[in-house]
């Protein structure tokens, strides 16, 4: 049966203390709605509905970022979940199949979850996310037995036994895109701030004998964010998870506590890793890779037997291939390191491409920008770039070629060649005597105007 998401992402800051809307604060590098829609991208909808609000313009652009099939709808007052589902109906119109409705701030369902979910639909016309709560207080409950469900009830509303319930209410349903469209309209009881609750859709399909079910997951994977605290905690509860991973999946870290993974870090088996590395979004180490202490990386691919830092920084479209060397204080940005290529110390190299086992040394930079565009430099395989060389691009070093330190080479430099480009050093004798000597004489002499 086809699949259609509504991700409801309409949410402001204002808990945040921010101008930002809630679903594109970050977690692990990602904005929060980037996890809800890479949790459902793992089933493989048809269809993809983003309900928006306010910030709609930065929320699409997140949204179709993550997700470029995405439909987006803007429920252009905020007037409750119900009415947020509503609007994404327009969406979905003429589509057949089952519709699960997420939230933008909640960012730890796991596809396993939302697949029991759906499969639960199978037995019931309408089937409810819940878990169990350490503590209840803030949440509807689930009322019912084993996997049926009866109803939702608001904590505001509960009776003293209801309330000692713990079983309670994500905001997470499914159920089938056409009773989803009518059953909507019957939801006419708004709160007293005038919101339309989308938990009072199982209400609803009980009243038309209809069968309402509920599924369970872990408290934590049903964790909404809506303060700075609990957004903060996220991401400790996901750090923590994601060191728990890489260990069990063969990844050695010295302090583990201080490695710093993003949503979509992968890291191989043997991979070393030192204190205090931070992963930006979209890395990949291979097995046997070493990140050495206090190192950056984003958006960059490390091979097999590759050694980075300590203090590095790997910037997007950096590729290190096999056993190559980038050490303290350099920066690779878009850049080519063939295998066995070594830049050890002090360097920048952007925009480039550098042959096999050439050797960078140190305080060389390839000047890429001009002010206006970006321009490639080209290093051959085995070639020597000495120390303090500026490579001012386009420009290309040639195989097995050499330049000499402190120069700036703006030409080619054809395979097996040296090139020095700087200015000839003259020795003068005795200089500094005399020259240090002339300045105290004009030192001392008065000048026009001065007293005594």
């Amino acid at each position: 049966m086809a699949l259609a998401l509504v991700v409801l992402a309409a949410g402001e800051g204002k808990r945040m203390n921010s101008d930002l809307p809630k679903v594109l604060h970050r977690l692990a590098g990602a904005p929060l709605l980037w996890h809800a829609l890479r949790a459902g991208a793992a089933l493989e909808p048809d269809r993809v509905v983003v309900v928006t609000g306010a910030g709609a313009g930065a929320v699409a652009a997140a949204a179709r970022a993550a997700e470029p099939g995405a439909a987006i709808v803007t429920q252009n007052e905020r007037r409750g979940t119900a009415d947020a589902v509503a609007a994404a109906l327009p969406a979905l119109a003429g589509f057949a199949g089952d519709v699960i409705v997420l939230y933008g701030d909640t960012p730890f369902l796991g596809p396993a979850t939302l697949a029991e979910l759906r499969a639960a639909r199978a037995r019931h016309d309408l089937v409810v996310l819940g878990f169990e709560a350490a503590d209840p207080r803030g949440y509807g409950r689930l009322l019912g037995d084993g996997e049926s469900l009866e109803g939702i009830v608001e904590e505001a509303d509960a009776t003293p036994e209801e309330r000692a319930i713990t079983l309670c209410n994500s905001g997470v349903i499914c159920t089938d895109a056409a009773r989803l469209a009518g059953l909507l309209p019957e939801i006419g009881r708004a709160n007293a701030r005038g919101e339309f609750y989308l938990t009072d859709i199982v209400a609803r399909a009980r009243a038309r004998g209809l069968l309402a079910g509920v599924v369970r997951c872990p408290e934590e994977e049903a964790l909404g964010i809506n303060t700075r605290a609990e957004l903060m905690a996220a991401e400790r509860a996901f750090q923590a998870r994601a060191r728990a991973a890489a260990a069990a999946d063969g990844v050695m870290m010295a302090a583990p506590e201080t490695v710093i993974f993003a949503y979509d870090t992968a890291v191989g088996r043997d991979a070393i890793l030192g204190p205090h590395v931070v992963f930006g979004p979209g890395v990949t180490v291979e097995t046997g890779a070493e990140i050495r202490a206090f190192c950056h990386l984003e958006g960059c691919h490390v091979s097999r037997g590759a050694v980075v830092g300590p203090f590095a920084r790997l910037r997007p479209g950096a590729e290190l291939a096999e056993d190559v060397h980038v050490g303290n204080f350099v920066e690779v940005k878009n850049a080519l390191l063939h295998e066995g290529a070594k830049a050890n110390h002090l360097a920048y190299l952007g925009d480039a491409e550098v042959g096999a086992r050439a050797n960078i040394g140190a305080g060389s930079i390839t000047c890429n920008y001009d002010g206006v565009g970006k321009h490639r430099t080209l290093i051959g395989a085995g070639a020597f770039i000495g120390s303090d060389t500026m490579l001012v691009a386009p420009v290309r070093v040639g195989a097995g070629a050499m330049t000499a330190s402190g120069s700036v080479i703006t030409a080619d430099v054809p395979d097996g060649a040296l090139a020095v480009a700087r200015a000839r050093q003259e020795v003068k004798p005795g200089f500094v005597a005399r020259f240090l000597a002339r300045l105290r004489a004009a030192r001392a002499e008065p000048t026009r105007g001065e007293d005594g």
